[in-house]
């Protein structure tokens, strides 16, 4: 059974509401579908294991090989199959299994809420109704990774399980595929709840990813849209407001006015998110141990020009809050400062990066062993992650104004969002002016890192922009030692695994240029 078609947890949820059914292989459909409460219960497991996908090392599989973020020279020296996604050579094949398991993770949760959307989206739905609410939610957790698997895949299965005898198994047209996430995705606006719990779907949620995906469609396609983009984010804006960008990253402000769907988390185990321990130094882990809330492995580290300052060719103003903010530069720990000598049996020669400036958003003091909490592990760290939020879909926005000829309006649009990472008072010189359409393309990407760095939306936005090789090539490190990253590396190879499980998806249907 292939990875797409297995592992529904409609079947195998442990709920005891499950395991009591008649039948312990198979539930009656009918029944799950007429019991709601039992439906809600699939769809929190969907949401849970939809958020387990942005913890530990998979969580930043999708961050690594861009202009922003890079894998730390350790890694990448310790594990050369990885090193494949930061280096774009021949390691980056279909037998990677950390793409394998990318793709892994998210087709049963499309296949979970595939079966909600047919069992509950009926003729006689009521608008409004918890049953329409449960398909709303159900339709954007499909509708939001679909997404993500067409812009990391192209071509991809649709599971519509009302045609799956027509479409089985099988790689669609990218037109259909993106039609089907566009549907999925208006399903979701017109029946999510305008207010829901934290870590849930709501309208606001929906209307945002809706107007991403109306950007986001290949051009190929002919439905990339700005103007029904637009017209999504203008319906959902003024419900959230802009807070000061540090409340953003501090743990006691979960689920600020800003935030628009945020994945829940918290510093005891299961409910930690290990992000730290994956992002942190190694020099000071082994300086400091486990119990500095700044330790951890190197898996992803800003790039140069993610980190510098722009009179040092990066991406950084003067006065710009959201720099110290986003990343670590300073390691001073109580006093002292970390050196490099408890690791140099590693013996990087020049590319000793431990203490060169990290990732900070998801540090977590509350893991330090300075504090009360007695955790005094990094690995516990548990910040809420945030999905999507106003920051991000105002310059979205802007894109659109500007691709719509209207520059000034894109201009002042993306100024809110300046005056904020100024503390409120944008200098005259820090304000955006006029400029040409082409000019305000180059300019916005810039401002999407300063704004978003580290928020996993970087790989996205250099492939719906068409700028994939050339500004990874140009700002990623080990992409540009190696040379080796070629157009076709946009989409990521179909895992081995499933063309070996899948019989409708073969070694011909392989993206270009993989083997």
């Amino acid at each position: 059974m292939s990875m797409i078609a297995g592992g529904v947890m409609l079947s195998t949820a442990s709920c005891k509401k499950f395991l009591d059914q008649t039948s312990q292989t198979k539930l009656d459909e009918n029944t799950v579908f007429s019991d709601l409460d039992l439906v809600e219960t699939a769809l929190k497991g969907d949401y849970a294991n939809w958020k387990a996908i942005r913890t530990d090392e998979q969580g930043l599989i999708m961050m690594m090989g861009t202009d922003e973020t890079q894998q730390g020279a350790f890694q990448m020296k310790s594990d050369a199959l990885k090193g494949g996604l930061d280096r774009y050579d021949a390691n980056l094949n279909s037998t990677l299994n950390h793409i394998g398991n990318q793709w892994d993770l998210r087709w049963p949760i499309v296949n979970d809420a595939a079966k909600v959307v047919k069992g509950l989206n009926t003729p006689d739905l009521v608008a409004g109704s918890r049953q329409a609410k449960l398909v709303g939610e159900a339709s954007f957790i499909r509708g939001f990774l679909d997404f993500q698997l067409a812009m990391y895949w192209g071509e991809i299965p649709i599971r519509d399980l009302a045609r799956e005898s027509e479409l089985g198994l099988r790689r669609q047209p990218l037109k259909d595929v993106w039609t089907f996430i566009l549907e999925d995705l208006q399903r979701a606006a017109d029946n999510c709840p305008d207010q829901n719990d934290p870590g849930r779907a709501t309208s606001g949620a929906a209307l945002a990813m809706l107007g991403k995906a109306y950007m986001s469609a290949p051009v190929s396609t002919g439905l990339r849209d700005f103007s029904k983009a637009a017209a999504c984010f203008e319906k959902m804006m003024g419900r959230y407001s802009l807070v000061p960008y540090a409340d953003l990253w501090d743990y006691s402000k979960k689920n600020t006015a800003e935030s628009i769907l945020e994945f829940q988390f918290d510093i005891n185990q299961p409910n930690n998110n290990k992000l730290q321990f994956q992002i942190g130094s190694r020099a000071v882990q082994a300086y400091f141990g486990d119990g500095c809330y700044m330790s951890g492995y190197d898996k992803i580290l800003p790039t140069a020009y993610a980190y510098l300052p722009t009179d040092s060719g990066g991406v950084w103003e003067a006065g710009d809050l959201r720099r110290n903010e986003s990343i670590r530069y300073d390691f001073t720990y109580f006093g002292q400062k970390p050196t490099l000598a408890p690791i140099t049996w590693e013996d990087l020669g020049n590319d000793y990066d431990e203490l060169m400036p990290h990732v900070k958003k998801y540090e977590d003091y509350r893991t330090d062993k300075h504090t009360d909490n007695q955790i005094n592990n990094m690995w516990n760290s548990g910040k809420d992650i945030l999905v999507l939020r106003l920051g991000d879909i105002k310059l979205c926005y802007a894109e659109c104004l500007n691709e719509l000829n209207r520059g000034a309006d894109a201009v002042a649009v993306v100024n809110e969002v300046r005056t904020r990472a100024w503390g409120g008072t944008l200098p005259v010189d820090k304000a955006w002016k006029a400029m040409s359409q082409d000019a305000f393309r180059t300019a916005i990407m810039d401002e999407r890192i300063r704004e978003l760095f580290a928020e996993d939306w970087r790989r996205i936005d250099l492939i719906r922009t068409g700028k994939f090789v050339e500004l990874i090539k140009a700002r990623n490190k080990w992409a540009k030692q190696s040379n080796t990253i070629q157009p076709y590396h946009m989409l990521l190879p179909i895992p081995d695994t499933e063309m070996k499980l899948n019989d409708q998806i073969t070694p011909a249907d392989q993206n270009p240029g993989y083997h």
